[in-house]
């Protein structure tokens, strides 16, 4: 059987832990240098044993620290093999404040991946959470997949260890970290195999790489293939600007009728963009047949005040997006950075997408067109990327709004009655009268005729409605065959029905705070009981009263919070005195009757801000406990207040109110 390792180091002042588990089994491997345990040359050998079989190192950021440790380990084997276990954590514990604080400050590490002796899959990097949007640390990625133990380093790494209990726990929380980065890679396994696949076919390292790396790599692969240029002529160019003029990147057939959009163009004309101020670099905003839209450099949202908008005899829900909206606007006006050539660059891109129309979506080919379709126009505006050309991306981002307001203003114009609804960077969604339906389809086809551009089409039994970015969607019902429904029926989630011998689903959108089925690891799932009683609430009616009862999973009440920078956690409580206590920087709680307030305490002027402010006590569970239901204590009023609270945002103030206090 093959071997790899998922593994993990602690660096203490005088201690040294190495815990390494199999990517398939049990066995660990666990390495202690300490005063009174020396394993530095079974650990060299472990590792040389690695490097001859080419055993993988699987790991948390491993890359940027662990793997750092492992080569310069290797490169002081000699030398280091005449220390003493004191000189050797010394030199360790040197060696990764070096390494800590070249990340610090964003200099380069002394190893790169592709001169490391062990090859390294780090999950931290593939999944992308070095990224500033999704960066999340290993204590965070514990909370969002629920792990029982949501432990902090229990000692500061600089402070000796003595005792043999303080080694122990050192030693277990290197254990409980190892594990819970073997589940992370776990889950990623489909991530891994599409990584391994790309790195077979294309001879690029791509196991570490996250989607816009990968889509670099292979967009970049191509460019060479079709233009015969070399890989570091085009890796190493961008096109640099100090302006663009809006106006001289519209496109001719942007035009309105409405004098407020005709100023809102003119608006945009007039702009001289900084290429290094673009975020907020342009802000306007219209009301427009009663719906606030909101412009920037980024896209167009606006949405109709919340409530709960329905499909009934006379009216009809449209929802309408653009196909592949950002990517089609490149390669229909034939767009492309300017230090590419123009002609290869747009086959290309082109080529990219006709061919995943082509492919199934079980195919993996179809999953990386999508990737480097969707990547290139965020790489378009990275300073790092050989794409860089803000103005290919500005082309991008202000034609694609503008386009999509002109269809706004044709179906407001063209359609009597019409209602809109939402306007989200893409698409939007029209309340119409249902005999204009073909009319509205007519609309949008002159619309696709003008632009070049595609439109996909679906229709929304109900739309519930907080604002822009958090709403549930639910699809009108659309037949099934049996098999399918069997498979949907499998999860309550899902909305089906049975009518003389047909079966039936409808589709459930749910965005924003409104979601709670499969969230991406680096977002927060704090209060899931929350989204989940109002979905069953809003599509089921099921009161929240009766959820919270029936709903006895204790990590859906569960609030994750983390800190960073001067500040610290602290817990207050009363035990006959008033007590205080210094919490770890990732912390797990729900609240409770009874338990303790959680402070937020900046160290430096002492600042103080409550985790949950008001009356509300909290239970910490960094460390799951399973106990009877009861026993939790759990203050259901709070849950309820959270739930009735965005009930009657959308809704209205109910006529009988609930007692929640």
């Amino acid at each position: 059987m093959t071997n790899h390792w998922v593994m993990d180091y602690e660096t203490m002042a005088n201690c040294f832990v190495a815990v390494f588990e199999h990517y398939k089994t049990d066995e660990q491997k666990i390495f202690v240098i300490h005063e009174k345990t020396n394993d530095f040359n079974d650990f060299i050998t472990f590792l040389e044993k690695n490097i001859s079989n080419k055993e993988r190192h699987i790991s948390y950021n491993g890359l940027g620290f662990d793997a750092q440790i492992t080569e310069y380990m290797l490169a002081a084997k000699d030398e280091w093999s005449e220390y003493n276990a004191k000189e050797i954590t010394y030199e360790v514990y040197k060696l990764a404040q070096h390494v800590i604080n070249k990340q610090s400050s964003r200099e380069w590490l002394d190893y790169y991946e592709y001169n490391m002796q062990i090859p390294q899959l780090d999950v931290f990097k593939l999944n992308h959470w070095d990224n500033a949007a999704k960066r999340s640390s290993l204590k965070w990625i514990q909370f969002s997949m629920r792990w029982k133990n949501l432990q902090d380093m229990p000692l500061h790494h600089g402070d000796p260890i003595y005792k043999k209990e303080d080694l122990d726990m050192i030693i277990d929380y290197c254990i409980n970290d190892v594990n819970s980065t073997k589940e992370i890679f776990k889950r990623s396994i489909d991530q891994i195999k599409l990584r391994k696949s790309l790195t077979t076919e294309y001879k690029i390292n791509l196991y570490n790489a996250s989607e816009p790396k990968i889509s670099k790599e292979l967009f970049l692969y191509f460019l060479t293939k079709k233009t015969g240029w070399k890989k570091t002529d085009i890796k190493y160019s961008s096109t640099q600007r100090s302006t663009i003029d809006v106006s001289k990147i519209l496109l001719p057939y942007i035009k309105f009728n409405n004098k407020q959009l005709i100023e809102l163009l003119d608006k945009f004309k007039s702009k001289i963009i900084d290429p290094s101020k673009t975020k907020g670099g342009f802000n306007a905003s219209i009301k427009f047949h009663g719906v606030k839209t909101d412009f920037g450099l980024g896209g167009i949202h606006g949405a109709r005040s919340s409530g709960i908008y329905k499909t009934n005899e006379d009216m009809m829900i449209m929802s309408s997006d653009v196909t592949s909206f950002y990517p089609n606007l490149a390669i229909r006006n034939k767009w492309s950075p300017a230090h590419l050539p123009k002609e290869a660059f747009c086959e290309q891109y082109e080529w990219f997408f006709n061919e995943r129309v082509k492919i199934p979506k079980s195919d993996i080919r179809n999953y990386v067109y999508k990737i480097i379709l969707n990547s290139t126009y965020g790489l378009s505006n990275d300073k790092y990327s050989f794409l860089y050309d803000p103005q290919f991306t500005m082309q991008i981002t202000i034609n694609g709004q503008l386009s999509l307001l002109m269809l706004y203003e044709m179906i407001m114009d063209k359609i009597p009655g019409s209602i809109p609804l939402m306007q989200n960077t893409d698409g939007l969604e029209t309340l119409i009268p249902k005999k204009y339906k073909e009319k509205y389809l007519e609309i949008c086809k002159e619309w696709e005729d003008i632009t070049s551009l595609n439109l996909e089409h679906d229709s929304y039994r109900k739309l519930i409605l907080a604002d822009v970015n958090n709403y549930i969607a639910v699809h009108d019902w659309k037949r099934v065959e049996r098999d399918e429904y069997n498979k949907l029926k499998e999860n309550p989630h899902n909305l089906i029905k049975q009518e003389k011998g047909n079966f039936y689903h409808s589709k459930v959108k749910c965005k924003g705070r409104f979601e709670f089925q499969n969230l991406p690891l680096h977002k927060n799932p704090s209060n899931l009981i929350v989204p989940q009683a109002l979905y069953h609430y809003f599509l089921n009616d099921v009161t929240p009263e009766k959820y919270i009862e029936n709903n006895k999973n204790i990590f859906d009440y569960c609030i994750g919070k983390k800190i960073k920078g001067n500040w610290k956690f602290e817990k207050r409580w009363i035990d006959k005195e008033y007590k205080t206590e210094d919490l770890q920087k990732t912390i797990r709680y729900y609240v409770s009757n009874q338990g303790c307030k959680i402070v937020k305490v900046n160290k430096g002027d002492g600042r103080e801000i409550q985790t949950d402010s008001g009356k509300w006590l909290l239970t910490l569970f960094n460390a799951y406990e399973k106990k009877e239901w009861s026993k939790y204590n759990i203050n259901d009023k709070y849950y309820l207040n959270s739930i009735y609270t965005e009930i009657e945002n959308i809704a209205g103030p109910k006529t009988k109110q609930i007692k929640l206090f």
